[in-house]
């Protein structure tokens, strides 16, 4: 390895390469002991990655123009810890070796990766690749009565495969790209929901971290629910994440102009901080959906039996509507049944598919 390569090493990051400049070209990684260096050339070799390797200089060069980026940094990331992952230094080149001039251009694997995702999600916004699959939320009373579908986002790989939401939203939060993708989101569920056909009422998630004026922001979302004919009686916003919400007048805003609007809104995951507890009641939602963790065996565990069934009571008390969600078993659905919930959601019910439910089999 040349002096101007070593050089290269320990440099933190000092410049800016742009998505496209890190997914074309020649990556070099240099890693910070022989032990990560191994780790990672194993992993190459077992994913059939054909790298220049350098065991004198410590430092490995990967083809981008043969092997995807984002394959490249799959296969890294498992093998390493997150120390290992920000101490690991990469330099995308289109052209030539290493030399001092580049080290502005160093960075480390974390920021690479989070680069390399970010290229993938805006190529995903940029083809239109996401969808909305539903899964219904019914009555507790009468579990064959459908009373809602929730729009639930997918992504859809270059192979035809589905992203997950969590991972979509993680690269989008890391790339700065929350209110493209939120935006994405909620047009997705609109969109798809005319197209299904959806009779019932349709339950919309948002983040509050992407609006920043209701009024512009949501005009868009509003205007889709307008040109497709929905009912906005029967469309919800649900505020998801309600219990990070750091700044609840702004949530508190957006949820007055949605009302003003004629919608409704609900306030998903509560029971899983005391901050969206503080919300329930300064916000006065329509409905509520409790946390998934709080209902898990809530049939089996006391502690969760007594916490459900104060939120349930403190719901009721206020007019709120209920939603037990993440339900799994027979026993959790009874349990919230007998218990006061309103209504119940999750794989026990129905699995989100590509089309809406029309009806539940009561067994």
């Amino acid at each position: 390895m040349s002096t101007d390569s070593r050089l290269l090493v320990g440099c933190d990051r000092c410049g800016r390469v742009s998505e496209a400049e890190a997914s074309h070209g020649t990556a070099y990684f240099w890693f910070p002991i022989g032990h990560t260096f191994g780790k990672v050339t194993s992993a190459f070799g077992e994913n059939q990655i054909d790298a220049a390797i350098n065991r004198d200089g410590g430092y490995v060069g990967v083809d981008l123009e043969r092997f995807e980026a984002e394959k490249v940094v799959g296969v890294i990331e498992p093998v390493l810890t997150s120390r290992e992952q920000d101490d690991t230094r990469v330099l995308p080149l289109q052209n030539g070796s290493p030399s001092v001039a580049d080290m502005g251009r160093v960075r480390s694997f974390t920021e690479f990766a989070e680069l390399i995702r970010s290229d993938s999600l805006r190529q995903v916004l940029t083809d239109e690749r996401l969808t909305s699959h539903f899964q219904p939320i019914v009555s507790l009373q009468d579990p064959t009565e459908i009373f809602a579908h929730e729009a639930l986002l997918r992504g859809i790989d270059n192979d035809g495969n589905h992203l997950s939401p969590a991972g979509l939203f993680h690269q989008a939060r890391q790339a700065g790209l929350l209110f493209q993708l939120d935006l994405a989101a909620r047009r997705s569920a609109i969109i798809n929901a005319v197209r299904q056909g959806v009779t019932s009422r349709l339950f919309v998630n948002f983040s509050p971290s992407a609006i920043y004026d209701p009024v512009y922001c949501l005009r868009t979302t509003v205007g889709a629910i307008r040109e497709g004919g929905l009912d906005r009686s029967k469309v919800v916003f649900e505020v998801v994440e309600s219990d990070k919400a750091d700044d609840p007048q702004h949530l508190q805003n957006i949820l007055d102009h949605y009302r003003a609007a004629g919608f409704k809104v609900a306030l998903d995951d509560v029971g899983a901080g005391y901050g969206n507890l503080n919300l329930m009641n300064r916000l006065r939602p329509d409905y509520i959906k409790l946390d998934m963790e709080l209902t898990r065996d809530v049939d089996q565990d006391p502690y969760k039996a007594m916490v459900v069934s104060k939120l349930l009571e403190m719901a009721n008390e206020l007019g709120i509507e209920s939603i037990v969600e993440g339900i799994e078993t027979k026993g959790e659905f009874d349990w919230a049944r007998d218990h006061g919930a309103r209504y119940a959601q999750g794989y026990y019910i129905a699995r989100p598919g590509p089309t809406p439910r029309t009806s539940i089999d009561a067994s």
